[in-house]
């Protein structure tokens, strides 16, 4: 009996000796792996841990600092001597140091977490009312995301806090299930630490249903405002192309109807204006909500710019001017004066600025500026400071045209001015004829009581002799033509007279024994010889 109590008592100590050494081994490797779990918070970098690490140094170092004043107050209320002095002094320095921590953690005093569970302000709504605002819109709600996806970031980096630190937990219980003597200030402290990442965990949970509840509505509404305004861009698209189309159309029947091309090219002139005005129109009441507020601003608009652009308003007043007077057409041939200088062209284009001449080799051309063929650009507005001439005004296609030259006293002017009227009348009859038949047409527009278009030949006295001056009818756009073969066979067939002598200013030796003239004989004109 004594050998089976024994053995049970040998074999209860063994027991007892293998547990303990079990237990030992454990506690062993559960603060191993403890330790581990204290390195890996240290150096990791989750922002939950970091607050609340600064929240319990916030906290020891008030404790600290409290500790310090009792003892600071004990030695003060012993007797005076070095030591305590010394000792007081010490004191009172930790203390101020302190104080500075304390001062730099502050933010952390009462809830670490505030900033973190704070719900993300929302700025002010933009109001979708126009495209442009439609990228806005865009940039408003891909803001509410980000904000939205932020909260959820760091509702995940709180769990995976709350998961490392319940790991830990579950290794302190162990340990103390082991040990129950081992210190459970570290048990309870990640205890504490662990509910209040809980409730902080459930507040932010709020916090992203909260916000992703106002988010949503936000970027529904936005969403419709969009919409609404990409249909209406629809809708002013389409508009626009009606408007275009219908002017379109008003072209190709002008162009179809009526067959002279200046009328057409005006009317076409017309349509593009009116065209770019409803487009404008479109534009101005589709995205401007106020009209009396459009009003407002065209007033103040138009004075600041009437003043800064006269010049600019002056055109296009200019241009109605020229449109509706009808005063310059394309394809007609004006001269213009400014500053000096002179400009005969043809018009190729009426803008709503400026008029774009074509310049022609012409009298002008010839006798004054030598240059020809350039392309030349009026303002408008010299239509009210500026002499124009029109060359082919009201349809007329001719204008009037004249041969000068001078005969000797001693010549037969009679027949010099019958000579230059045959062949004026030669070659401007089919001329003559066209005025005739436009100056009629006109006389329903204008009061026109000289409407003779035959040449006129007029003679009159120079100090050199007398100048003959045959008018005639001839093509406005080719005056330089017909002036110069007139002039060839008034040359020609006075030449071809004996008793007509051209005057020129000349210097001539005569030794023959004739007059100087065309070498004809002396004997039949004297010359007496002073």
């Amino acid at each position: 009996m004594k050998k089976i109590v024994f053995t049970i008592m040998v074999l209860g100590s063994f027991l007892f000796a293998q547990d303990t050494k079990q237990k030992q081994e454990r506690l062993e490797e559960l603060t191993r792996q403890i330790e581990n779990f204290d390195k890996d918070i240290q150096f990791n970098n989750n922002i939950w841990i970091k607050k609340y690490a600064n929240f319990e140094n916030y906290n020891k170092v008030g404790a600290q600092i409290n500790d310090l004043e009792k003892e600071l107050k004990k030695y003060r209320n012993l007797p005076n001597s070095r030591d305590n002095g010394f000792r007081i002094q010490q004191i009172e320095t930790q203390i101020e140091t302190l104080q500075q921590q304390l001062a730099l953690l502050s933010a952390f005093k009462d809830n670490p977490f505030k900033d973190l569970l704070k719900k993300p302000e929302i700025p002010e709504i933009p109001d979708i009312t126009n495209p442009i605002a439609i990228i806005g819109g865009f940039g408003f709600v891909k803001n509410l995301e980000n904000q939205e996806k932020n909260l959820t970031r760091r509702l995940h980096s709180l769990q995976g806090a709350l998961e490392i630190l319940k790991k830990k937990f579950d290794l302190l219980q162990e340990v103390y299930h082991l040990d129950s003597k081992a210190n459970k200030n570290q048990y309870y402290q990640l205890q504490t630490k662990i509910l209040e990442l809980q409730s902080a965990e459930d507040i932010l949970e709020t916090t992203i249903d909260v916000y992703t509840k106002e988010s949503d509505e936000i970027s529904y509404k936005i969403s419709l405002q969009i919409k609404g305004q990409i249909f209406k861009v629809i809708y002013i698209i389409v508009a626009i192309l009606v408007s275009i189309g219908i002017a379109i159309t008003f072209k190709v029947f002008t162009r179809k109807y009526i067959q002279d091309n200046e009328r057409a090219y005006v009317a076409s002139k017309i349509i593009n204006f009116f065209n770019i005005t409803v487009i404008i129109l479109i534009l101005l009441f589709a995205y401007l909500e106020n009209v009396t507020y459009l009003v407002a601003v065209l007033g103040f608009a138009s004075a600041g710019l009437a003043i800064a652009m006269k010049d600019l308003f002056m055109s296009i007043l200019g241009w109605f001017v020229i449109t509706i007077g009808g005063s310059v057409h394309v394809g007609d041939r004006i001269r213009v004066t400014k500053d000096g200088s002179t400009y005969v062209g043809d018009v190729l284009d009426i803008s709503i600025l400026r008029i774009t001449l074509y310049e022609d080799v012409t009298l002008t051309t010839f006798l004054d500026t030598r240059r020809a063929g350039r392309i030349i650009f009026v303002p408008n507005n010299y239509i009210f400071t500026t002499m124009f001439s029109n060359y082919t005004h009201g349809g007329m296609k001719t204008v009037w045209d004249g041969v000068d030259f001078t005969i000797t006293f001693d010549s037969n002017i009679a027949r010099a001015c019958e000579i230059a009227n045959e062949v004026a009348t030669k070659y401007s009859k089919g001329y003559a004829e066209i005025t005739r038949k436009q100056l009629n047409k006109m006389r329903n527009r204008y009061s026109l009581r000289n409407a003779n278009v035959e040449p006129k030949t007029f003679s009159l006295l120079e100090n050199n002799g007398v100048k003959i001056s045959v008018w005639y009818q001839t093509n406005a756009y080719a005056t330089l033509g017909l002036r110069s073969t007139i002039s060839m066979e008034i040359v020609e067939r006075l030449l071809k007279e004996p008793d007509i002598s051209i005057a020129y200013t000349t210097t001539k030796l005569v030794k023959d024994g004739t007059d100087g003239f065309g070498n004809k004989k002396a004997d039949k004109y004297p010359i007496e010889v002073n």
